[in-house]
């Protein structure tokens, strides 16, 4: 195995000291693996919720996003906004939507390397889905921003309504409208998944990282003079 090879996925674990040491070894993967879990079934649970509550609209209207796609009174919703010159919903990180659960599926599948790299270079691989969740609200505060900020001039009630930022988490408003947002299942998911993958590495650099350090080629005789200057 050359030296560039091992230097980035890291030795390999003698059967003795697996042996030995079982446990040491397995708790990085298992906690891995449930950060993996965590991360691919958050697919199936929203992201983000939003109430709106509108005079004509008595019992609200209601909002669920999932990280690819929308679901609950869009319709009603984008018709409101229309009014005020706001963009259609669906017309929002159309991109991000199209493209989630293949980013999610391949987050799953680089935490599932990282947990085979018993080297420092394991965190690159993770380093997408311990990100994900901040990356969420940003390119969430993005669209409501782009969208609050450029009102159609033309719009019915444009002469009553100065460009905003909608509310991304909890409450907010603007003229009549009152909004209600907060984060779903989904996003909580995704959030545990990259806490689980922090505490990972924790338990992957006690680990590996003396079995790095006991491979090094020049380890020997650093420890040969040592014992030399000694004597």
């Amino acid at each position: 195995m050359s030296k560039l090879f091992t230097s980035l996925i890291g030795p390999r674990i003698p059967p003795e000291e697996l042996h030995a040491r079982r446990w040491r070894y397995l708790t990085p993967t298992v906690i891995f693996m449930a950060a993996r879990v965590l991360l691919l079934v958050s697919i199936f649970f929203p992201y983000w919720h939003m109430e709106l509550e509108a005079p004509q609209y008595p019992n609200g209207l209601f909002l669920t996003a999932y990280c690819n796609h929308l679901t609950g009174d869009v319709r009603e919703i984008d018709g409101l906004n229309h009014y005020i010159g706001m963009r259609p919903l669906g017309e929002a990180a159309a991109f991000e939507r199209a493209a989630a659960v293949w980013m999610i599926i391949a987050m799953f599948l680089l935490v599932e390397g990282a947990a085979a790299i018993h080297s420092k270079w394991a965190v690159l691989l993770a380093l997408p889905a311990v990100t994900f969740p901040i990356g969420f609200i940003v390119d969430l505060y993005y669209w409501m921003r782009t969208f609050g900020l450029n009102l159609d001039p033309g719009a019915p009630l444009s002469s009553s309504v100065k460009p905003f930022v909608p509310t991304v988490i909890g409450e907010g408003g603007i003229g009549q409208f009152k909004t209600y947002a907060e984060f779903g299942t989904g996003y909580w998911l995704a959030v545990a998944a990259a806490a689980l993958i922090v505490v990972g590495f924790f338990f992957h650099r006690r680990a590996y990282k003396p079995l790095f350090a006991n491979s090094q080629p020049d380890k020997t005789q650093r420890d040969t003079g040592r014992e030399g200057a000694t004597r």
